[in-house]
């Protein structure tokens, strides 16, 4: 793929991205590494696939989201997930967890994950509230896309970038590894689908509390798509791959 990117970054990186479906698609984080030269080795263990026993091979490591929950215990490889962000942490390449790749970075650092207090779901766009040492990550757009109804408390040893009304903790730094409640890789593509496949396998989501209707949704949409691109394109850049001095 050639477009104004490549001539800028360096070539032959190799990027992990953890999924949770067989259709699941990294979006538009998956198209910003591209752009920056990265190859995508896209998993998925949820189907039986084998992750790496090290980051020899691979640059940075992304896990993201999915519609199970990250307390089901039946499900044996959220546990193995949970269990590989060591792999990751000893190797102290960047990792990036998005919802449920936040969730799980939070439980293997001896955090908690649960609902809120009044079992709502947060699904649609909602302001994050930066706190001071997020203030520059989140001085531009504060507004981002929610589909959960579990929030997560991290440990005393990471540091809080930003919290939210309904759910307290937004985004978090522990070390070379950043975990996001919100989802800055869905697009209009990615939005769409996500609501087409609720239609048809749990449409009662579109209608819980907490729930944005599809108008007010695809309106945000339309208001935030090109900020949120900017944004992902500075965190990127200048938190997540920036370069140690």
């Amino acid at each position: 793929m050639h477009n104004k990117f490549n001539r800028n970054y360096p070539l032959l990186k190799k990027a992990l991205l953890i999924v949770h479906q067989k259709r699941s698609d990294p979006g538009l984080i998956g198209q910003k590494l591209i752009d920056r030269g990265y190859k995508l080795d896209i998993r998925r263990p949820v189907l039986g696939e084998k992750l790496p026993n090290s980051m020899e091979e691979h640059d940075l490591a992304i896990i993201f989201g999915g519609p199970m929950s990250i307390n089901d215990v039946n499900l044996k490889f959220i546990k193995q997930e949970i269990d590989w962000i060591n792999i990751v942490l000893k190797s102290n390449k960047p990792f990036l967890g998005v919802c449920l790749g936040a969730q799980m970075l939070v439980k293997n650092l001896g955090g908690e994950v649960k609902k809120n207090s009044d079992n709502e779901y947060e699904i649609g766009f909602f302001d994050i509230i930066p706190t001071e040492e997020g203030s520059k990550i989140f001085e531009k757009q504060k507004t981002f896309f929610q589909w959960h109804n579990e929030g997560f408390k991290v440990p005393n040893e990471c540091c809080i970038l930003a919290k939210g009304k309904k759910f307290n903790q937004q985004a978090f730094k522990y070390k070379n590894t950043f975990g996001l409640q919100f989802h800055p890789e869905v697009n209009f593509k990615l939005h769409f689908l996500w609501i087409y496949y609720t239609f048809l396998s749990a449409p009662h989501k579109l209608k819980d509390k907490g729930t944005q209707n599809i108008l007010k949704q695809l309106t945000n949409r339309v208001k935030h798509n090109h900020n949120i691109k900017i944004w992902l394109d500075n965190f990127l850049d200048n938190y997540l791959l920036k370069e140690k001095v």
